[in-house]
């Protein structure tokens, strides 16, 4: 259920190359690393089952949607399958529904049939109505997940928020819980509340207090 993050930007091969080491021999679902990463990271885990996520414009979420369909394109070819997008959060909060919608709907066709899309919503941003809002359109956008945060602004996953989420997309989407799951404790509480995935750049430290 492990997404083993390493996103700081100071990150140096080394760090990326112990980061899938411990995926493997953890058993992790998948790593998640930034676009510059994804090719060295997959040399690596090319014959194992962990899963290679990467990020798409972030952490802000503004940038274009055909700047975010190139990334997602890019990132594929390197060998990316899971695809970690941030929503125009800025559009959201202006009520452009259908520009939200469009832009996760570039990313989705980007990435059809090649990878899975998780929608960040940066839930730590929006009132309870725009994080309605914002997982009722990535549904309708043919996304596969949602997910609380970047993990770069001002909080991360709340218990709340995952039962919130999951009260909208039900079985229709997974939920991933990021930003501060940090102990086994906390991570059994996001799973028990919905989530099927938990972003956590303190995996090993949760997989060994199993």
């Amino acid at each position: 259920m492990i997404d083993h993050t390493l996103l700081k930007p100071e990150a140096t091969r080394d760090m990326i190359e112990k980061l899938c080491m411990e995926a493997i021999e953890y058993k992790f679902a998948a790593v998640c690393v930034n676009p510059y990463y994804v090719k060295p990271a997959y040399e690596i885990l090319k014959n194992s089952d962990v899963k290679i996520a990467t990020v798409i414009g972030f952490p802000l979420g503004a940038n274009t949607k055909e700047v975010k369909a190139l990334e997602t394109l890019d990132a594929i070819k390197n060998g990316a399958n899971e695809i970690d997008m941030v929503i125009n959060i800025g559009a959201l909060k202006n009520k452009d529904y259908h520009i939200v919608k469009e832009d996760i709907e570039a990313v989705v066709a980007a990435a059809k049939g090649k990878a899975k899309v998780k929608v960040i919503i940066e839930t730590c941003l929006l009132t309870e109505e725009e994080k309605i809002k914002a997982c009722e359109l990535s549904l309708e956008a043919g996304a596969d997940f949602v997910k609380t945060s970047t993990g770069f602004s001002t909080g991360g996953a709340t218990i709340e928020d995952i039962r919130l989420m999951k009260s909208v997309v039900g079985d229709k989407m997974e939920i991933k819980a990021s930003g501060g799951v940090r102990d086994l404790d906390t991570a059994r509480k996001m799973v028990q509340a919905g989530a099927s995935r938990l972003g956590t750049s303190s995996g090993v430290k949760i997989a060994s207090e199993i």
